[in-house]
């Protein structure tokens, strides 16, 4: 199966409001992906929306946020259920700053339905970092059912080895490589893990422009959980401009 497991819609402030989920799903599907994940910053608001996207596109779809934690890491966590994923947005909320979002400085936020109908605009920030620490949030994802995964470990900000320098033990079920991040160069820095390859698009032509494979009998949580523990996985070719 090919994959890509970091997608941004227009909720996240910084994505492009083109990003509907309607738009994401066709994209995926139009790539030849056989399976994508939608992780807006800090929230899976419109993870009701993309689970019918994904049904009408009939491709398959997994649930998750990118939860900025308290070290100012950026990570990924993927469900196989929106509630799941919402479970943990409500945890994470109420370890958000307490401020409302100002669209000229950040961006919109807007919550939509598959039909790309504004339901509303989120007031909470989600370009600032909560309150919840690595090893809280891996607990949570992990008593949620949820795969954690460490976010391009190659930038220099926002990534774990360049906020900490190594990658904590007893967290972490794979790490993430950027689109132009060189595998040989950074494989070694994985400290053990397995390692895919995501977009992270915040816009529509970016969607699927790198991607992950693995041998998987179904897109799920727990057929990604066991490529992982395997190291099973292979990375696409990485682009040469950002």
């Amino acid at each position: 199966m090919k994959f890509d497991l970091h997608i941004h819609s227009c909720l996240s402030p910084c994505a492009s409001l083109e990003m509907s989920p309607a738009e994401i799903a066709r994209r995926a599907a139009a790539a030849g992906l056989d399976g994508f994940a939608l992780t807006d910053h800090q929230s899976a608001r419109n993870c009701p929306a993309i689970a019918e996207c994904a049904r009408r596109a009939e491709i398959a779809c997994l649930f998750g946020l990118e939860v900025q934690t308290a070290e100012e890491v950026h990570t990924l966590a993927l469900f196989d259920t929106v509630d799941q994923a919402l479970a943990l947005t409500d945890w994470v909320y109420t370890a958000l700053p307490k401020r409302v979002n100002d669209p000229e400085t950040f961006g919109d936020q807007p919550v939509v339905t598959a039909d790309d109908d504004i339901v509303e605009l989120e007031w909470r920030i989600l370009a600032m970092g909560c309150r919840r620490t690595i090893p809280e949030t891996a607990a949570k994802v992990r008593e949620l059912g949820g795969l954690y995964l460490a976010a391009h470990i190659d930038r220099t900000n926002f990534s774990v080895l360049s906020g900490l320098g190594s990658i904590p033990d007893g967290c972490f079920d794979a790490v993430e490589l950027s689109r132009t991040a060189d595998a040989a160069t950074w494989l070694p820095r994985a400290d053990g893990f397995a390692v895919v390859r995501s977009s992270d698009a915040h816009n529509p032509d970016d969607v699927a422009r790198v991607w992950t494979e693995a041998d998987l009998p179904a897109f799920t949580v727990g057929a990604l959980r066991d490529a992982f523990s395997r190291k099973a996985t292979r990375l696409s070719p990485r682009l040469t401009a950002f």
